[in-house]
Order: C-alpha cells, then structure tokens, then sequence
C-alpha cells in the first residue's frame, strides 16, 4: 500500500476535501486522531465555514474534538492560575513552554492544539523551591527508583514529572530545555533572561518569539519525542507565519541561534516547514541556517529519516522503511542527549534492571515477611 499522509494534506489543502470518499474520511479521521491533529483540522473547517459540508459521520467526530479542545483549554488557564498562586508565595517567575504558552498567549498555533501536561521553566538555582512550592499546593512527584531520580536531578532539563493529587494533571518542572550532558550547549541563563510578560496575564511570562520558535525546534529534533512529529511539525509552520509577519523576528533569528546554541535545530526546522509543508522562509534565513548543516551524506540520510517519521504514527502512513527510520532517530536522540560513558551506562542499567510492578513488589514482600 502506499502511504497517504491525509491529515497533512487537509491542513495544508482543505479545499481538496470535497472529492473525499467515505473510506477517505474513515482513514483521516484515524491519522488525525493519532496525530493529535484532529481538533486542529475541525477548527480550520470551522474558521473556513466548511464543517457543515463535511459527511455526517466523520462531522461528529470533529465536532467532538472541538469539544475535547474547549474543555482543555479550560482546564488549561485553570491549572496556570493554579501555578500562578503556588508560585506567588515563594515569588517565584512563572514562565510556561510549549502549549501552555502558545494557549495563554493567544497564538495560531494554540487553536486545537492538544496536549497532555503544562511545561514550565524555572531558574535551575530556583528548582528546589519551585518543586516545594507545587508539593505545598498538591502536586507530587512521579514514583520512579532511585536511579531515575539521580538520572533527572543530574543530567536532565527537568525533574520527573509531577501530578496533581486531585486533579490528576501533570506538570513538567524544566530549567532548561535541552539535557546538561547534551551535545548542544543551552545557554538556559541567557533563554529565560530573555521571557516577556504576557498582556492581560498578571504574572505570566513565555519566552520571546524567537526563543519560542528555537525551543520548539530543539524540542522535535533533538529529543526524538516522535509521536507528535507531526504537530510539532505544524506548530513550526504556524509559528514561522505568525512571528514572520514582522520583519525583525526573521532578522533576529539566526543570530539568537547562535546565541542559545541551537543552530541545528534551526537548521531542520527551517528545512522540513519548507521541504514538507511549504512554509515560505525567506532566503537570507534560508542560507543562514545552512552554516550549521550537517555534512551532505547526513544530510541526505537525516532526510530520508525525517520524511518518515514525522508522519502521523498510523500503519497507512508507513512503508519499509517507517521504523527503521524511528529507531534511527530514537538511538540519535539518545546520542544527542549523553555522552558514550553515561549511555553505555544508561541503556545497560535499563535493559537489565527490570522495575517492579507494584503486584511483583507486594508478592516479593510478602515473601520476604515484609508489609503488604
């Protein structure tokens, strides 16, 4: 079978919708859905005037991932004004990535964008403090071992997830946006140097565009976090076209990759928003951002990677080389993040120490006399 990247296709040509069959729609539905995709799609059909003209079946589906997006965008500034208050106490900056930022900040690139938890960024001098104040307002840790805990707390971006006791939503606690022992430098003091405050949201910062659209980047080609390639992707599109609407954003951008150490991240953004969405990047960023491309055999086997795996993770968007291509990026990601000592290392521990589910964990107990 051939790959058929619909969901792609309907964003980025929606008008060719109208000559789609029953099986088309069935198959659209399931790629957006696995994308995360889907709400994004029912939003521009709306914001076009066109959902009425969708059959009804696949309607109800996008009408039900409006409705899915509505709730979380509520949930969403709930959960900031949650942050807000546990941050104020401890004077604490509130400063949010991602998805948060781009919801609370009235972007394009928040209209049915779905996500699953709120990234936030902190001083690492400040992270101790940040923590106790989430912990002090119902927010606990993630239960990894002892390892995973040394792993996070000296070698991460961020420490392990934390979830609300109640609410059941999950917070990212970052002070950077790229592992320490990674291969790209950050200069995290120089990123949230630069976070502005949000108008009309006493208290909430976001990074500035150019910062915006960097982590963005670093984020989809660095961490090989490839279940929401194709969001991620989109989300660079629609940031490069709202942020490129003034002149000094394409003017500051090349350089604050520089700055920030994240050239390469600019590199492959500018290139697949081009090469797969058609994003109009002007030239002089164009060339700019190849001063830090890969050498040519790379680059060629870093495209035949990417075309694949940032397709959404559906068996009708694949072919024989799909996941090659993913395990290829998943180990470069690995690679990118820690040094061969510690990966050695890493890898070696997790392939085989096995953790324990909690029923093996009660029955080891319980034989060895322990409590329940």
């Amino acid at each position: 079978m051939t790959p058929r990247n619909l969901i792609r296709q309907a964003l980025l040509l929606p008008q060719t919708l109208s000559a789609f069959s029953a099986l088309d729609w069935d198959v659209l539905i399931r790629q957006g859905r696995r994308a995360n995709l889907l709400a994004r799609l029912a939003c521009l059909l709306a914001e076009r005037g066109e959902l009425d003209a969708v059959p009804e079946a696949p309607r109800q589906h996008l009408l039900s991932a409006i409705r899915l997006a509505e709730r979380q965008t509520i949930a969403v500034r709930w959960e900031v004004e949650c942050i807000l208050r546990a941050f104020s106490g401890a004077r604490l900056p509130t400063i949010l990535l991602k998805g948060a930022a781009y919801l609370l900040a009235g972007l394009p690139a928040s209209v049915g964008r779905v996500f699953s938890d709120v990234d936030i960024i902190v001083p690492r001098s400040l992270i101790n403090e940040a923590e106790s104040a989430l912990m002090q307002h119902g927010w606990r840790g993630a239960e990894v071992t002892v390892y995973d805990q040394r792993f996070y707390r000296e070698w991460m971006h961020e420490i392990p997830p934390m979830t609300h006791v109640r609410r059941g939503t999950t917070i990212d606690l970052h002070h950077s946006i790229l592992p320490e022992t990674a291969r790209v430098k950050v200069d995290a003091a120089a990123l949230l140097q630069g976070a502005v405050p949000l108008e009309g949201q006493p208290g909430v910062q976001v990074l500035q565009p150019v910062d915006m659209l960097l982590h963005s980047a670093a984020h989809l080609f660095h961490e090989g976090e490839l279940e929401n390639g194709q969001r991620d992707l989109f989300d660079l599109l629609s940031l490069f076209e709202h942020f490129g609407r003034s002149p000094a954003f394409w003017a500051a951008l090349a350089p604050r990759a520089r700055t920030l150490g994240l050239t390469r991240p600019l590199y492959y953004a500018v290139r697949y928003t081009s090469t797969m969405l058609g994003a109009e990047i002007p030239q002089a960023v164009v060339e700019a951002s190849r001063g830090d491309a890969p050498a040519a055999p790379i680059a060629r086997l870093m495209d035949f990677f990417y075309e694949r795996a940032l397709r959404p993770m559906h068996s009708t968007c694949d072919d024989r080389w799909t996941r090659v291509s993913r395990l290829a990026l998943y180990v470069r990601s690995h690679w990118m993040r820690l040094p061969l000592h510690l990966l050695v290392y890493h890898l070696g521990r997790k392939a085989i120490v096995r953790p324990l589910v909690p029923d093996e964990a009660e029955r080891m107990a319980a034989e060895q006399g322990g409590p329940h």
